[in-house]
């Protein structure tokens, strides 16, 4: 039972905005549209790159000349796991005499997980524990700059091209406009006209420059031939590089386990999140990476009612079987719920539901609630028994029931979720304004599971 209450949050989803199906936690509430937003139908914004293992932030411009790497932390070219600096003393002699020597402390990167050090590929242990720990030169990089550097040519010459065709006018409009000119528009175009034609001249000087620095590629022709002891000699696989370390390390695609090298760290991004039709942050967290707080999160987990299968049910053609929703209500102050059926056409729905008529309040969440030994009855409430099955906290169990009108597979619903919800982003606390009540609906989909097979 505890392991079906864990996993069925994934048969509960909710219908966002742009129609796609989604738990609730996945989902975000706009206070201001009031629509349900999924991570496709908001914006994403980057606010700061940062370290995930230092959590060093930096600049956006800095981290694009850094290649949006860390140069201080590295991953395991074997594994891809985070690499240690690990300390050893090495002995050394004494520059001042000979015959002594010294203890001197030196440093290396170890993995952790699959004890990989810089000294298994030859590398030199360094007298620094960071910043010393030189990064690999790409061997073709020369001709990648000077591919990107001819190609910015080029995209500049289209835009120039672009820019000069808005300023073409035929000549018997040029001789009117400049005998009617009464305040120097003419003049101004012609200036206009000069300075694009001198940048035009300029940006073909430039080009003609950088075309005869450019060479273009040659043809592979002859390849080197096989080794004689290629189908003679065994394969150590532990000597030969997998294709994903390979393919971690792009630029070089080492061939064999001795030629790797550790890797710079890539950096993430903490991003802030936008309603697309309103523009308000849905999802902004704290500037420092070190912070795990928000400034703004509207997850729709703490405003909408979380609905959940209470237990596994026994489910046959065509008999009809009660289902028991669990409903939790996030809110501070009690919220009144519906189910409503849906009237219009749905895929989704391949059974009969029938759901009660009448709404139900729930009682706000109280964190120190679980610490108190008395809790909220169906006395209080005065709950039906034949639509609520329990009332615990915050919590509280609906009776459905359900008509599965397929003969083979998973049995699914849909119905529409209608509850109050307290709009706290249009009142002014400063003016004493009240808190907006609206009433929301949020379509739900409903996975029951299969049915039970009869023999």
């Amino acid at each position: 039972m505890a392991t079906f209450q864990a996993l069925n949050v994934n048969l509960v989803k909710y219908v966002c905005s742009c129609g796609k199906n989604h738990p609730v936690c996945r989902l975000y509430l706009c206070r201001h549209c009031l629509k349900l937003r999924c991570g496709d139908c908001v914006l994403h914004e980057v606010d700061t790159p940062y370290c995930p293992n230092c959590l060093e932030h930096m600049p956006s411009t800095e981290a694009k000349l850094k290649k949006n790497r860390c140069s201080n932390c590295f991953d395991c070219p074997s594994c891809g796991h985070t690499m240690t600096t690990r300390a050893t003393s090495q002995v050394v002699t004494n520059p001042d005499d000979p015959n002594k020597t010294t203890t001197k402390k030196v440093y290396y990167l170890a993995c952790g997980f699959c004890r990989w050090t810089t000294r298994d590929v030859g590398i030199t242990d360094k007298p620094q524990a960071s910043g010393c720990w030189e990064a690999l030169e790409n061997p073709d990089s020369k001709r990648i700059f000077s591919l990107l550097e001819t190609y910015q040519q080029l995209a500049q010459r289209e835009k120039t091209e672009k820019e000069r065709k808005k300023y073409v006018r035929r000549r018997s409009y040029l001789n009117y406009a400049a005998s009617m000119d009464k305040y120097g528009l003419t003049s101004v175009a012609a200036k206009k006209k000069a300075s694009v034609g001198s940048s035009m001249s300029t940006l073909k000087e430039n080009e003609e420059a950088v075309i005869k620095t450019f060479s273009p590629p040659e043809p592979v022709v002859d390849f080197d031939p096989l080794p004689d002891d290629i189908f003679t000699e065994p394969v150590l696989l532990d000597k030969v590089a997998s294709i994903g370390q390979r393919l971690a390390s792009p630029e070089f695609q080492p061939e064999e386990a001795g030629s790797l090298y550790p890797r710079h760290k890539h950096l993430l991004i903490r991003r802030s999140l936008r309603c697309k039709e309103c523009e308000h942050n849905l999802s902004k967290p704290e500037f420092n990476p070190l912070s795990i707080k928000f400034k703004i999160q509207l997850i729709a987990l703490l405003h909408v009612p979380e609905i959940r299968i209470f237990s596994p049910t026994e489910l046959k053609f065509k008999k009809e079987c009660k289902v028991v929703l669990s409903v939790c209500n996030p809110a501070v102050y009690n919220t009144t719920i519906s189910l409503i059926p849906i009237k219009d056409e749905d895929n989704f729905s391949n059974s009969k539901v029938e759901l009660p008529k009448q709404e139900v309040i729930i009682s706000s969440r109280d964190d120190a609630a679980i610490y108190d030994d008395g809790n909220q009855g169906q006395e209080v409430f005065k709950d039906d028994p034949s639509i609520v099955k329990f009332r615990r906290d915050n919590k509280i169990g609906i009776i459905i029931k359900v008509t599965p009108g397929i003969q083979e597979g998973d049995v699914k619903v849909g119905f529409w979720l209608k509850h109050d919800y307290r709009n706290t982003a249009i009142a002014l606390p400063s003016e004493g304004q009240e808190p907006q009540t609206v009433w929301l609906q949020h379509r739900v989909h409903l996975n029951i599971g299969p049915l039970k097979v009869t023999k």
